[in-house]
């Protein structure tokens, strides 16, 4: 079965999603916690736009769950700011403001230095992140602005690796999510994720250097940086 998932996208068609639906059980807290995690993933894969509104039926049915659970799972993405529900209208794929880009960076700011100060860098994740650097670099070559956005958000999702918390990993998912909402006013602009390819390579070689706080202090500057581009597109 295919579906999009929604039923007015605000504009380009929302990719369809392929195989049958997915039957997530009868527990209910387990079926909840995977619908929303469902969801998450395509808002954070940018296939769910800004101002999309959420369909119950076709997707309770994608999901395989019933519409109630699924009531529950919008609730989740609600209280993660990645959906609003709108009296009398439904729920729709929110709309980040200004503030949201402030609070998103500010936590970022936090969390993704304390990992690359702290972290354990070890071959494996370091291999990892840079096979994340060459995904992206094709992607530029290839004038691939959305494959360039998913290789940067995996690049500081990869960061998240280095601290071995997988609390801190799904806080990086959840903000990654709300991330890839701001980066629809950015879809047209190749320049912006481009650029950011080369910073996370010089990030990657301080870290193999062993030049960590260097390493901190950099990635503090680049999210300023981002944010700061965020904000002109937003405000």
């Amino acid at each position: 079965m295919t579906s999009n998932f929604a039923l007015e996208p605000p504009s380009a068609p929302v990719a369809p999603v392929h195989g049958p639906p997915t039957p997530l059980g009868a527990h209910r807290a387990q079926a909840r916690a995977l619908a929303a995690g469902r969801l998450r993933e395509r808002i954070s894969g940018g296939h769910l736009a800004p101002g999309t509104k959420l369909s119950e039926h076709v997707i309770a049915q994608e999901l395989g769950v019933s519409r109630n659970t699924l009531r529950e799972a919008f609730t989740m993405l609600a209280e993660e700011s990645l959906v609003d529900r709108v009296p009398n209208r439904g729920v729709f794929v929110a709309h980040p403001t200004a503030g949201d880009v402030r609070e998103i960076y500010n936590a970022r700011r936090i969390i993704e230095p304390g990992a690359v100060l702290w972290g354990s860098c070890s071959e494996q994740v370091l291999t990892g992140l840079w096979s994340v650097i060459e995904a992206a670099r094709a992607a530029r070559a290839a004038g691939d602005i959305m494959g360039m956005a998913d290789a940067n958000q995996r690049f500081h999702r990869g960061l998240m690796d280095l601290t071995g918390s997988d609390t801190l990993v799904t806080t990086m998912d959840r903000l990654l999510a709300r991330m890839r909402l701001m980066f629809h006013s950015m879809s047209t602009d190749p320049g912006f994720h481009g650029d950011y390819v080369d910073r996370n390579a010089e990030l990657l070689r301080l870290l193999e250097a062993g030049e960590r706080e260097r390493a901190a202090e950099s990635l503090r500057e680049y999210l300023s940086f981002a944010e700061a581009q965020l904000l002109d597109h937003v405000e």
